[in-house]
Formats: C-alpha cells, sequence, structure tokens
C-alpha cells in the first residue's frame, strides 16, 4: 500500500467540512460532543485522544496494519477493503473516538495448535477497524510508557529484539549465575485482571478518553460459533494493543526484581531470573510466586516453570552449553519442532518436482537460521543439512517408483549397468537406500546446490558474516 492510498484513506478520519472555510454541522456537533470530555482531559494535563487520531498518526497506522494483513473479524472485513469503509465511516469513527463513546466489535475466537502438540493456544482477531485504532493507540502510548520500563525488558520494544535478550541472558550465565528461576506465567494472557492492569495504565494516562477505549478493548466481547460471550479478565492476543498492555502489566515485576538487586531478562511473559545456586532459586520462584498473586493476581506454573542449569532449559528458542564459557546453541525442542514443519512439506512434496519442493523448503529455512544467526555452536547446522539431504534424496527414490525407472535414473547420473541393476531392486525401504552410496553418487551434495537447496551451516555463516 502506498504513502498516497494510506493518505486517501485517512481522509475519512479528518473533521468533515463544506467548500470554502465553512464548518460542517457534522464537525459542529462533533465539536460539542467532544468539548466536556477534552475540558477534563485537559485539565488532568493530558490530551492522548487528539495525537491518537491526528492525521499523521492515523496514516501510519493505516499503513501499518494493512501491511501486516491478517485475518477477517467478526464483520468479515478485510484489510483491501478497509480504505473504502473509512471514507465511508471515518469522521463517525472519529467523533465517537474524541467524544470517548467508541465502542469496538466483539473479537473472533480463533485456535492455533501449540509447537510439539501442546494443546492449542486461542487468539481473538479483531476487526480490521478496531485493529487500526489499536495500532493508532499503540503508537501514541509507545513513547509514554517505554522510557519507563526496565533495560531486562526486550519484548516488543522498539529497538529490541529476542536475539539480544538471549545474548543478555548468555552473559549472565558467563558471569558464574549458573542457576536459573525459568518462570512460566499460567494462561497469562487469558488471565490478567482488569483493574490491576488499567491501575497501572493510569499511572501514565490522564486523558479519561483513552482509558476508557482501552478498558472497551479488554472488555469486548469474544464471538465464537455466533454467540458472544462477555470477558471479565483476560487481554486477546491477537490485537496491536496486546504486547504493550502486557509490558506495562508485568512491568511492575521487573521493577521488583530491580528493587530485589537481581540478574534477570524478561521477553513478554517468559522471564528468567539468574542466581548462584539451587537454594537462591527456590527463595526466589518461592517468594516470585506470592509477589505475582498478591500483587498482580497472576498464576505461576510450577508445572513448566523449574529451578534448574541454563544449559537444562530453553530460553526463546536458544540454550546455552554447560561449559566455563558458555556458548550459544538451538535448543532441542527448537531443532525438533523446524523437522515437523519440514516433514509437512516432504509430505506435499511427493507429488512435486525435486525442485519446487526445494524451492518451498528455502523460506522457512531461511527465516529459522536468521533467527539463531546468533548460535556459536554449529553442530545443529551440520546435523540438519545432513539429514535434509537424505530427506530429498528419500523423495527422488520414491519417485522412482520400479526397479527398471531406477535403473534408468541411476544410470543416467553416472552409476553402471551392474551397478544400478543391483541397487535398483534390492529389497530395502527409501529411507536406507537414500543413505546408502549409490544415492549419494547419483545425488551429489553439488546437484542438489545446483537445484537451489540452501545449506543451514553456509547461510548460518553468511548472516553471522553481517553482524
Amino acid at each position: 500500500m502506498n504513502a498516497r492510498h494510506a493518505d486517501r484513506a485517512s481522509d475519512g478520519l479528518r473533521p468533515a467540512r463544506r467548500a470554502g472555510d465553512g464548518i460542517a454541522e457534522s464537525t459542529r456537533r462533533e465539536r460539542e460532543a467532544v468539548t466536556a470530555p477534552e475540558e477534563d482531559a485537559a485539565g488532568e494535563g493530558s490530551r492522548l485522544m487528539d495525537e491518537v487520531v491526528r492525521r499523521e498518526n492515523l496514516v501510519a497506522a493505516y499503513t501499518r496494519v494493512v501491511r501486516n494483513g491478517g485475518a477477517a473479524g467478526v464483520d468479515g472485513m478485510g484489510v483491501e477493503a478497509l480504505a473504502g469503509h473509512l471514507r465511508a465511516h471515518g469522521s463517525r469513527i472519529r467523533e465517537a473516538l474524541l467524544s470517548g463513546q467508541y465502542q469496538p466489535q466483539p473479537v473472533r475466537r480463533v485456535e492455533i495448535a501449540k509447537p510439539g502438540g501442546r494443546g492449542v493456544r486461542q487468539l481473538g482477531i479483531p476487526t480490521v477497524v478496531d485493529r487500526l485504532i489499536q495500532q493508532a493507540l499503540r503508537q501514541v502510548l509507545t513513547p509514554v510508557f517505554d522510557p519507563t520500563f526496565s533495560e531486562a525488558s526486550y519484548g516488543f520494544r522498539p529497538g529490541r529484539s529476542a536475539q539480544q535478550a538471549v545474548i543478555r541472558a548468555r552473559e549472565m550465565v558467563a558471569a558464574g549465575y549458573t542457576w536459573v528461576v525459568d518462570l512460566d506465567l499460567e494462561k497469562f494472557f487469558d488471565r490478567v485482571n482488569h483493574d490491576v492492569l488499567m491501575s497501572r495504565v493510569a499511572r501514565w494516562v490522564k486523558d479519561r478518553r483513552v482509558l476508557r477505549v482501552i478498558r472497551s478493548y479488554l472488555q469486548s466481547g469474544i464471538m465464537e460459533g455466533g454467540v458472544v460471550s462477555v470477558r471479565r479478565e483476560g487481554t486477546p492476543q491477537g490485537g496491536p494493543l496486546s504486547p504493550l498492555l502486557s509490558n506495562i502489566l508485568l512491568d511492575d515485576l521487573d521493577k521488583e526484581l530491580e528493587r530485589r538487586g537481581h540478574c534477570f531478562v524478561r521477553y513478554a511473559d517468559d522471564c528468567n531470573v539468574y542466581v548462584r545456586s539451587q537454594a537462591a532459586g527456590e527463595r526466589v520462584m518461592d517468594s516470585l510466586e506470592r509477589f505475582l498473586e498478591q500483587r498482580l493476581r497472576l498464576r505461576v506454573n510450577r508445572e513448566k516453570s523449574a529451578v534448574a542449569r541454563p544449559w537444562e532449559r530453553k530460553f526463546l528458542g536458544y540454550s546455552v552449553t554447560s561449559q566455563a564459557e558458555p556458548k550459544l546453541k538451538v535448543a532441542p525442542e527448537s531443532v525438533k519442532r523446524l523437522r515437523e514443519k519440514l516433514k509437512r512439506v516432504f509430505r506435499l512434496g511427493r507429488g512435486n518436482t525435486l525442485p519446487r519442493t526445494i524451492a518451498a523448503l528455502t523460506p522457512l529455512i531461511r527465516g529459522w537460521v536468521a533467527y539463531f544467526r546468533w548460535v556459536e555452536v554449529e553442530r545443529d547446522f551440520v546435523r540438519l543439512d545432513s539429514w535434509l539431504r537424505h530427506r530429498l534424496r528419500v523423495l527422488l527414490w520414491r519417485h522412482w517408483r520400479n526397479p527398471a525407472t531406477r535403473v534408468q535414473e541411476l544410470r543416467k547420473r553416472g552409476l553402471s549397468r551392474r551397478l544400478a541393476e543391483q541397487y535398483a531392486d534390492n529389497g530395502r525401504g527409501p529411507w536406507w537406500n537414500a543413505g546408502a552410496r549409490h544415492m549419494n553418487l547419483a545425488v551429489p551434495t553439488r546437484m542438489l546446490r545446483q537445484l537451489g537447496l540452501v545449506s543451514f551451516v553456509q547461510e548460518h555463516r553468511r548472516l553471522a558474516g553481517c553482524s
């Protein structure tokens, strides 16, 4: 979506005006409706809603929402229809926001499978109009709250990343903090107490219209199967505002950890506290469990939380070695999860050519390696390269369905007639043949690279060289 289109779409959110210098009746009504709330907000030293509906802010929010795409909400409207909707209804939406009367639509509940078959995660998909408003709110509120957040908080903040959090965690282990209190909050996004959260927001936001619309988003219903249910706690994952609200709430945890002098790293609701002994870790776990329940009304999931060695746990997909100088490595669960994704591509590849399968694998490989570019132990990359080549040779062997075709294909790739006939009908399965000498000779690594196969090791080295 180009800037001109975004500007045209945002025109619907400007105050309506007549030709010439006159102001339309809708604008006078709007001005009269918002006078009292604006005076209250100004009296408390804030006019944040005016910043939210400012044209430049809405253009930026519109551009972001359209670029992100995503599924439609309960109204069935996709991002491609947002521009036309704003031109027709933008003034009414803006008036409702400025007067403090805006009411969001319910979110659409969807379920996505958690990695490794560990149940499902519930998402709440807002309508595209509500995503636009939430994004506009987030853009205005982030400069208000972000400077107040802890240096140890890395999740969903400008200029910060998961990789930075992981590197900081490794530094703490290297400094001798060789025990970790790995906190897992039980159903965090489903358990957020609205009053507790809003009290934290109100510490810095004095504009009652902004507070009102944030609470309305927290309390907007959830539609499932055509039935809307009321939400009395929780903040649904899926909207642009949820990450900022989670940081606002959990900042109390950060400040408490800082007050106690602990070394810790937090990324959204993943929090690791690093200590020097198991006994210290157990004390920290118990005290933090009490703090979270009493102060923030949140529960620690004891089954998933642990006091353990850092190399026995994963943090944001990474882990560390147990050497005197710990190095970053890929957590075993992350490798397993990637293999499951790649296997799905291979299952689809049974009806595709080898080049098409490789083309489907390429974005997965590049994206995964880009995330793990800070890994310092290449062993997993080497193993993944070997496993991937093996799977591709399995795919080819299955494509050569009968012995006659296998003889023809093996001879075409340089094997003698005797060897080709010997191996074509050996009674072994595809996995054994894919790892045997004849397939390594017939389908060498060089040939797979020529077809476009990306190497985990080489891609990692390329990205590491750019870091």
